[in-house]
């Protein structure tokens, strides 16, 4: 192991560490935004609601992350509508472009996280709320997506700390995030071991510490196995 080597490429990994948390924060609280309503329509009653999320869930979760991001980033330059729009600046610049295909498939993810919590909300809880008096949205706002947040946060630190991971196929398209740090490390110096053993070290840091914070939000939010049932 060639520690010189790795202390010199030290700054140029942490960097790319603050770049990787960067695309996750984006694309993991956008998700969450974007799951929203998804994940409510998903739950509908009503077929033709359920029909489009469920096109949309069905693609992005089928597909691989990888696929999405060459879509997105080689793909949309081949439409000249697309060149000629407002929004080129940022599909020409590999960085918005993970960061929107990463954000889009996440929420197919957490939509699916939400449909499920929304749906193991106890019974009693949402006729206790039409009992009160309360329309259905108010019994969404203030009865059923509180305790769906709860029932389903573990699932979702689970989709951050997997979206952690496959931010690294950021790196295909020329980012030089962790791991295209690393592989940068591994071209200039033909030393494979000490660029991905630390880019290992700073994911296992990271991954710990997403652990510890969302068990500590876990335990203020008093969630336990016991939600749902």
């Amino acid at each position: 192991m060639n520690w010189e080597v790795i202390i010199k490429w030290l700054p140029r990994l942490t960097d790319g560490a603050i770049l990787t948390l960067e695309l996750v924060a984006f694309s993991v609280i956008a998700g969450l935004i974007l799951a929203l309503p998804i994940g409510i329509a998903r739950a509908s009653r009503h077929w033709y609601v359920r029909a489009i999320p469920f096109s949309y869930i069905f693609f992005f979760r089928g597909t691989p992350l990888l696929v999405q991001l060459f879509l997105v980033y080689y793909g949309a330059a081949q439409f000249d509508a697309v060149r000629q729009s407002p929004l080129w600046p940022y599909l020409r610049d590999p960085y918005w472009c993970a960061v929107l295909t990463m954000t889009m498939h996440t929420a197919a993810y957490i939509a699916e996280i939400l449909r499920g919590a929304i749906q193991s909300v106890p019974p009693g809880e949402i006729e206790a709320a039409r009992a009160l008096g309360m329309s259905r949205a108010q019994s969404m706002l203030h009865i059923i997506l509180p305790r769906a947040v709860r029932i389903g946060l573990p699932a979702y630190s689970n989709e951050v700390i997997l979206m952690l991971k496959a931010s690294a196929l950021a790196s295909t398209i020329t980012l030089l995030e962790l791991t295209g740090v690393a592989r940068t490390m591994n071209a200039r110096t033909y030393l494979p071991v000490e660029g991905f053993f630390t880019a290992g070290i700073y994911y296992l840091v990271i991954t710990f510490v997403l652990i510890n914070a969302f068990k500590l939000l876990e335990r203020w939010l008093r969630v336990d196995a016991c939600q749902g049932r």
